[in-house]
């Protein structure tokens, strides 16, 4: 079942979006998942290059996404509820703070950049 349990807009104004993603693995158990997703739309300034903005466009478009995923498997049932609030507490505390920096939107698109930098040949096709 995914339900989207939140939106908000950071403070860097980037729109955040929680899901929770969980599903029965057993009768008595659950795979408990948190899905946070981030859509960064790709501004050329963000970039040391034209190349470099042109690159990461022409293989990811013109907005990427950024995912964050944490879950817990064979979880029973009775506890599914409060091991997503715990899931979402720790995120809540410890990721939420560096998702809504300054930098974050650019520092996502050239994470982007080094990974194709890193294999260039894996994305051969998608630049053709």
């Amino acid at each position: 079942m995914k339900t989207l349990v939140e939106t908000a807009v950071l403070d860097n104004g980037l729109t955040m979006e929680v899901w929770d993603r969980s599903r029965p693995i057993a009768a008595d158990t659950t795979k408990v998942e948190l899905y946070v997703r981030i859509p960064v739309r790709l501004e050329r300034a963000f970039f040391p290059g034209d190349e470099a903005f042109d690159v990461v466009r022409r293989i990811w478009g013109n907005q990427i996404v950024f995912e964050y995923v944490r879950e817990r498997t064979f979880v029973g049932n009775d506890a599914r509820e409060a091991v997503f609030a715990e899931l979402l507490a720790a995120f809540r505390t410890h990721t939420l703070p560096y998702l809504g920096r300054p930098g974050f939107a650019r520092g996502v698109a050239l994470a982007r950049y080094r990974e194709y930098l890193g294999n260039p040949h894996a994305y051969r096709n998608r630049l053709q």
